[in-house]
């Protein structure tokens, strides 16, 4: 089994680096991106596999949010601190792959894609209730273990 190579799939996918470096660009507008390149060397200097990975991620995000401030409305939002200004300042200087990486590992976290936090706690109260009617009864079967005494 042979995995490509990132000048393949970007051979493959976009023909040459000048145009995936095209298509990167369009996805780079203010909307979506934090100005943090050299402008010296541009976005023709990065790799082919960075280049893949940040067209992936700002195509996910500009389908599913459209914008950097609904990504960041999202986080705070599973996150359950939507009132949060200084939370909010902190996560406006972060990049676009950073953000899309916390609203996908918190809502992983959660459990559910839909961004709710479980708040069901029936099970889990039915469980603890069953949990004590069964320990006495073990309780009554074993005899207590006895402590080795102490050395002195």
């Amino acid at each position: 089994m042979s995995t490509k190579t990132p000048l393949a799939l970007m051979k493959e996918a976009f023909g040459d680096k000048a145009k995936l470096v095209q298509a990167v660009e369009k996805l780079t507008g203010e909307e979506l991106w934090v100005a943090r390149t050299n402008e010296n060397k541009g976005l023709a200097h990065v790799s082919n596999a960075k280049l893949l990975r940040l067209h992936a991620t700002f195509t996910a995000v500009k389908e599913k949010f459209g914008t950097r401030e609904k990504l960041i409305d999202a986080i705070l939002e599973l996150q359950g601190r939507a009132k949060d200004t200084g939370l909010r300042q902190t996560l406006l200087g972060w990049p676009v792959p950073r953000l899309f990486d916390t609203y996908k590992s918190t809502a992983k976290r959660l459990g559910d894609g839909a961004g709710r936090r479980k708040t069901s706690r029936a099970p889990a109260k039915a469980a603890a209730a069953g949990a004590t009617k069964a320990a006495p009864e073990k309780a009554a079967k074993k005899p207590a273990a006895k402590k080795p005494a102490k050395k002195a």
